[in-house]
C-alpha cells in the first residue's frame, strides 16, 4: 500500500482543505463539493478488546471483493459539516474527493480540530458529523443525552493503530511496553521504575553517552493523545517534556528532522524518513505495527476509527447523510481506508455498521 497521507486539493476547483491548528475550534477547513450525515453506535471497547477484532472478521483488502460496489443515488444534493479527529482528516478529504466526483452539487466542511471537538460539536449542534479516533467517554455520552435525550451513534468506518516512530538513522528496532512508559510517563504507572531519559539507557551510543531522548507526541485536543495515555501510559500522565504537536503528520516530521528524537503518531501517516518500532508487552514476543498483527489483534496499540453522528432512534438518516454514509461503507469507500495505510472494515463488523444506518438502527 503507498503512503499518501497528505493534504491536497481536490482535483476540482471548488475544494480546499487545511488543518486545524491547537486544541481549540482553530479550524482547518475543507471546502469539498459533498454530502454526508454519519450515524451509528457508540461502541467502546475496554483496553484489551480494543486490541482484538471482537467480531473475528479480518479487515485486508482482499476481503472487500465480497462487498458490492458503490452506485450512484439519484437526487442527492446539499452540504454537511465535520468536526473532529485530525487522525482521520486525510480520509476525510479522500472519501469526500472521490464522492464529490458522483455528486457534484453537494458541499462539505471539515475541521480538523481533534477529537475531543467532535463530540462539543455534535451536542452543540454545530456539526453534523464528527469523526473520532477514539470511543466516545462516558461523560461525553451522558452530556449528549442530557441535551437530545437519546445518545449519539458511532459507526466504525476504519481501523489504524498508533506507532512508536524514530528517525529512520536511529538504530533503536524495538521497546517494550514498560519501557515506553519510561520514556512518555511522568508517573510510570506501567511498571517502569525510572524515568528514560538518555539513549544510553536504551543501548543507544549513535547520539553520545548523554544525548537526552527528544520526544513527541499530540495535543490534548486529540484522540491520540487519549489512547496514548490509557494504553501506553496506564492512564497516567505524560512528562511536561514531551513536545505536543497539533497533529499526527506534524509529529512525523519533527522526529525526521530531529536528532535522537522519538514520538507517537497514527500509523498512516509514516513517511520515508522514519521508522516503526515493534513493541512487547512482556519483554519476549515483539510486534510490529503491520496489517497481518493489526487484524489480528497482536499489536496493543490498535484501535477503531470512528464516525459519530445525532441519529434519532428510529428514524431514517436523510438521504444525504444516509447516501455518504453507504458510499463509505462501500467496496470503493473501504478502499480508500486501504490505499491510505489503514484497514478496511469487513464481515459482519461491516454489517453491523450497515444496519445501523437503517431506521431501525439503535446504540445498545
Amino acid at each position: 500500500m503507498s503512503s499518501h497521507f497528505y493534504f491536497r486539493r481536490n482535483l476540482l476547483s471548488n475544494t480546499t482543505v487545511r488543518r486545524g491548528k491547537s486544541q481549540g475550534f482553530s479550524s482547518a477547513l475543507v471546502l469539498c463539493s459533498l454530502l454526508v450525515f454519519f450515524f451509528g453506535v457508540v461502541l467502546t471497547p475496554s483496553a484489551h478488546s480494543q486490541n482484538t477484532d471482537p467480531i473475528g472478521a479480518a479487515s485486508t483488502y482482499s476481503a472487500l471483493s465480497s462487498q458490492t460496489n458503490y452506485r450512484a443515488t439519484p437526487g442527492v444534493y446539499g452540504s454537511i459539516s465535520s468536526v473532529g479527529s485530525d487522525s482521520l482528516a486525510n480520509l476525510m478529504a479522500l472519501w469526500a474527493e472521490e464522492f464529490q466526483r458522483l455528486y457534484p452539487h453537494v458541499k462539505f466542511q471539515i475541521q480538523a480540530t481533534g477529537s475531543a471537538t467532535a463530540s462539543q460539536a455534535l451536542t452543540q449542534g454545530t456539526a453534523s458529523i464528527g469523526p473520532m479516533s477514539r470511543a466516545l467517554s462516558a461523560v461525553e455520552i451522558d452530556r449528549f443525552i442530557r441535551k437530545h435525550g437519546y445518545p449519539p451513534t458511532a459507526l466504525v468506518v476504519a481501523l489504524d493503530a498508533i506507532s512508536i516512530y524514530v528517525e529512520k538513522n536511529n538504530p533503536l528496532t524495538q521497546l517494550t511496553i514498560d519501557e515506553v512508559d519510561g520514556i512518555f510517563s511522568a508517573t510510570r504507572f506501567c511498571g517502569h521504575k525510572a524515568a528514560l531519559n538518555d539513549w544510553s539507557q536504551l543501548g543507544v551510543s549513535k547520539f553520545g553517552v548523554t544525548k537526552n531522548i527528544q520526544v513527541f507526541g499530540r495535543n490534548s485536543a486529540s484522540g491520540t493523545y487519549d489512547l496514548f495515555k490509557k494504553l501506553a501510559l496506564c492512564g497516567g500522565d505524560f512528562l511536561i517534556t514531551v513536545n505536543e504537536m497539533p497533529s499526527s503528520s506534524s509529529v512525523v516530521q519533527s522526529i525526521a528532522a530531529s536528532i535522537g528524537g522519538i514520538g507517537y503518531a497514527a500509523l498512516g501517516h509514516s513517511n520515508r524518513d522514519v521508522r516503526a518500532l515493534a513493541l512487547s508487552a512482556d519483554g519476549k514476543e515483539y510486534v510490529m505495527p503491520n496489517a497481518e498483527n493489526i487484524e489480528l489483534g497482536k499489536y496493543p496499540f490498535s484501535r477503531y476509527l470512528y464516525i459519530v453522528v445525532n441519529k434519532a432512534p428510529g428514524q431514517d438518516l436523510p438521504l444525504l447523510e444516509r447516501t455518504f454514509l453507504r458510499y463509505m461503507l462501500s467496496a470503493d469507500g473501504q478502499k480508500v481506508v486501504s490505499d491510505t495505510n489503514y484497514y478496511p472494515v469487513t464481515g459482519r463488523l461491516l454489517q453491523r455498521q450497515l444496519n445501523l444506518i437503517s431506521s431501525k438502527g439503535n446504540v445498545k
